[in-house]
């Protein structure tokens, strides 16, 4: 056999020893330089503020407090204009004339409604007719809103409704007179 193939450019321990640790050197380097090129820029992307206090907060806050109106069952009622009840609650089926409900600003559908009179409206619209359901079925309604919106739509559809007055608040207790002595 031939010796030609089992020769080497290393021929002692010296020069084993050199290349081993060159290569290991090399490799060395070639890892610090890599680290360095990747790390040189500072960059920024998705999350890296998340531990900014703005950014706990918005994730701690509670679930319940976002998109949520209180309100304050002991203040006194703000009692809404007539269009407003008619948007939130009566727009629904007076607004495309549902289950047979009068389409505000159609005259012809309103003009029975209308000559039964004020009194007779309102009196359906609180209490309910067929198909409707009492207040519209808003409950939270105070007599005078669904009266309001009543008057809106029959204005809206030829009538000339007077807006409804709102109730005075019941007067204040009269103080005791004072004892006799």
């Amino acid at each position: 056999m031939s010796d030609a193939h089992n020769e080497s450019i290393i021929k002692t321990p010296k020069q084993l020893v050199g290349a081993v640790v060159g290569f290991f050197l090399v490799t060395v380097i070639g890892i610090i330089l890599l680290v360095q090129y990747v790390t040189a820029d500072k960059l920024t992307g998705a999350g890296s503020n998340s531990q900014a206090p703005e950014e706990i907060a918005t994730r701690i806050a509670p679930v319940a407090d976002t998109g949520f109106t209180f309100k304050d069952v002991n203040a006194p009622k703000v009692l809404q204009a007539g269009d407003a009840i008619y948007n939130s609650t009566c727009a629904a089926c007076h607004g495309a004339g549902v289950a047979g409900a009068p389409k505000v600003g159609d005259a012809a559908s309103w003009s029975a409604r209308i000559a039964a009179g004020y009194d007779t409206l309102v009196k359906h619209a609180i209490e309910g007719l067929r198909a409707m359901p009492a207040k519209g079925g808003n409950p939270d309604l105070d007599d005078v809103e669904v009266a309001r919106a009543v008057v809106f739509m029959a204005n809206q559809s030829g009538a000339k409704f007077k807006e409804p007055e709102v109730p005075a608040a019941p007067a204040a207790a009269e103080t005791p007179a004072e004892p006799a002595k």
